[in-house]
């Protein structure tokens, strides 16, 4: 498995950094948050035509706390995961787990949302998959799974609050189990002149094509449920 540096991960948290940066000024120039009032998921603005709102809410946050703790778990999550999956599998999996987050968000929850939970959900997701579908490489495998589901249902119990987006959640952990599922990296041991070395079995246009399909899958429940909305 080749080490690579993880700068999708680096710059999705430098991006999220500028835009949370961005929302404080705004909120002291301006009296209001811009970005928010521009990007935040709003049912009624979506129907209403301003269908980036299903994808830009993974980059707002509602305050200092809730921008630090999703950071801080992209941080924990991000890197060693970008590493496992490549830099291109790993952006379409935080892509879709904010795509979709938003759009179960906007299908069963009239609240507005906001906040890059949706696609760490995802990560979680990811993760989980990849344990499972490469348990036969690791050997503590087992207690690996166990401390990720742990974790993954000790927050979704958190998600319950009535003040968290449980839809998000739930949508971003599906859209997380979709893609890693069917486009995550599975390592086999295989024994070559030099040695044994770990090869990918699945190949980069596979991901690039479950991507794309579960993208527009996802952009079709959207707009059904613009069209039930109207």
């Amino acid at each position: 498995m080749p080490a690579r540096i993880p700068w999708v991960s680096y710059s999705l948290l430098g991006l999220t950094t500028l835009v949370f940066l961005l929302q404080l000024a705004t909120q002291q120039l301006l009296g209001y948050d811009l970005p928010s009032a521009l990007g935040a998921k709003v049912n009624e603005l979506i129907v209403a035509g301003q269908y980036w709102r299903l994808l830009t809410p993974a980059f707002l946050h509602a305050g200092f706390l809730h921008f630090a703790f999703n950071m801080y778990a992209l941080y924990v999550l991000g890197p060693s995961l970008e590493r496992l999956y490549g830099h291109e599998r790993f952006i379409y999996l935080y892509l879709l787990g904010a795509l979709a987050g938003n759009t179960f968000s906007f299908l069963f929850s009239p609240n507005p949302s906001l906040g890059a939970s949706t696609a760490i959900f995802a990560l979680l997701a990811g993760q989980v998959v990849y344990i499972y579908q490469n348990r036969r490489i690791y050997r503590n495998s087992r207690a690996m799974l166990t401390n990720v589901l742990v974790i993954l249902g000790v927050n979704i119990l958190f998600s319950l609050n009535g003040t968290i987006d449980f839809w998000g959640h739930i949508g971003g952990l599906i859209g997380g189990l979709a893609f890693s599922w069917l486009a995550g990296p599975v390592w086999e041991i295989r024994d070559t002149p030099t040695g044994r070395t770990v090869v990918d079995t699945r190949t980069i246009q596979k991901s690039r094509i479950v991507a794309g399909g579960l993208f527009v899958y996802f952009l079709l429940m959207a707009t059904y449920g613009i069209q039930k909305k109207q």
